[in-house]
């Protein structure tokens, strides 16, 4: 997902990036920046977060993109009903198998 501020990019030579990998890497987790490292001025890779980096990954699937397309509609349609109705649900079939393992 995408947050609603404005993403850091930064360049840096990657002999930079290796001299100072642990603060990078830092940065990169903690304030969600994101790095392209250039070797003679030509971008060659970048860094991001490793969970952003799965949630692009899993992106990547057609399948996941279906699902949340699926979904996407299912909103627009008003398909949807109050997190607090399907926690109270989930709660019930939780206790209804307790009872079940119990007897």
């Amino acid at each position: 997902m995408r947050n609603k501020h404005k993403a850091m990019i930064n360049t840096l030579p990657i002999t930079q990036a290796r001299y100072n990998l642990g603060a990078l890497a830092r940065r990169v987790h903690l304030n969600k920046e994101y790095f392209i490292l250039e070797k003679d001025g030509i971008p060659i890779i970048g860094i991001m977060d490793a969970d952003e980096l799965e949630d692009y990954v899993e992106l990547q699937n057609p399948k996941a993109r279906r699902d949340i397309e699926r979904s996407n509609a299912d909103i627009r349609a008003g398909r949807t009903r109050p997190a607090r109705e399907l926690l109270a649900e989930l709660r019930g079939e939780k206790k209804t198998k307790t009872r079940r393992q119990k007897a």
